[in-house]
């Protein structure tokens, strides 16, 4: 178990250099944060707006489940006014440096704000929960809420513009619900089942009423064993479910191997789509948006498995929807 000296002893004269550089925000000075994956960065600048400036720590495909921290993160960590991560062990690599960090600075995991009874369980880790919890814009919206009252405890003088901004989200964020509902339900019930290379869609499971299957367990570190590929490819050919889809920060090794698994056996799988999991789109893309990213997911999945959805999505600003 890392403690506090080791902490500071792998990092070196590179933290010391940091902590040096860390001044308290000026007066009127913008809040200068750091946010862990691009969900968490989107809602804290959705909240902030022009009072705060974000750098978020994961870009486009990257798995927050196994990332580490390199030096030029904990330069910008320790050099910020504030972090923010998710928490719910979806960053189980950088724990122990947050908890360190907290120390010296204010650190704020916002998923762990969220009340317990609105969380999933975990069946691979006793005591934990799913964090994946931004597959369900309700509840994401319990998360923004958090970004907002996390801001006001930062920068008081901010307050009504946290409060105005989002209040404006989270509008947005009821009209993307409205949404997906609505086009979700367009899907024959028979085909509301979604295969994924990874457990990362048991809150929009259960948003929708949607079966989910995962080849991975809820953390791409657990591995999907040989037997288990086996006893879905059958499930999947006993059902005739002919789509499977794959995650833009998630190798397709898995699924590649259950769409042969099936052809093996005469049964055709198909892949319906790329879906974002734990990472959004391209920074500065629709699809880079927290609003974009679960629009792209709604309308693949709906065109994928038979139902209704307009080609660009809700607001007409998709890219390549498959």
């Amino acid at each position: 178990m890392m403690n506090r000296r080791t902490l500071l002893a792998g990092v070196g004269t590179v933290l010391l250099a940091a902590l040096a550089l860390n001044p308290a925000q000026a007066a009127g000075g913008r809040l200068n944060v750091v946010a862990t994956t691009g969900m968490i960065a989107d809602a804290i600048t959705q909240v902030g707006g022009e009072r705060v400036e974000v750098r978020a720590l994961m870009g486009p495909g990257v798995d927050p489940h196994g990332y580490r921290q390199t030096r030029s993160d904990i330069m910008a960590m320790t050099s910020a006014d504030a972090v923010f991560w998710h928490g719910l062990s979806l960053e189980a690599q950088l724990e122990q440096f947050f908890h360190e960090l907290g120390d010296i600075k204010p650190v704020v995991a916002l998923a762990e704000l969220l009340p317990r009874d609105s969380l999933l369980g975990s069946e691979e880790y006793e005591g934990r929960h799913d964090p994946h919890v931004w597959m369900d814009p309700t509840l994401w919206a319990d998360v923004v809420e958090a970004a907002r009252d996390s801001l006001t405890d930062l920068d008081p003088e901010g307050a009504e513009t946290f409060a105005a901004n989002a209040e404006t989200h989270l509008q947005e964020l009821s009209e993307l619900q409205d949404y997906a509902a609505g086009v979700l339900a367009t899907v024959p019930p028979e085909a509301r089942v979604l295969v994924t290379a990874h457990d990362a869609f048991n809150y929009f499971g259960r948003a929708y009423d949607y079966e989910v299957m995962g080849i991975q367990g809820i953390s791409t570190e657990s591995e999907a064993g040989l037997a288990q590929i086996e006893s879905l490819v059958r499930l999947l050919v006993d059902r005739r479910i002919g789509g499977i889809f794959v995650e833009s920060s998630v190798s397709d090794r898995n699924v590649m191997a259950l769409i042969e698994g099936a052809r093996a056996q005469g049964h055709d799988l198909t892949i319906g789509g790329e879906l974002f999991s734990d990472a959004m789109g391209s920074p500065g893309s629709y699809e880079g948006s927290y609003i974009g990213m679960i629009d792209h997911n709604v309308t693949t999945i709906t065109r994928a498995l038979g139902g209704e959805a307009p080609e660009k999505g809700m607001k007409g600003l998709l890219g390549d929807v498959k």
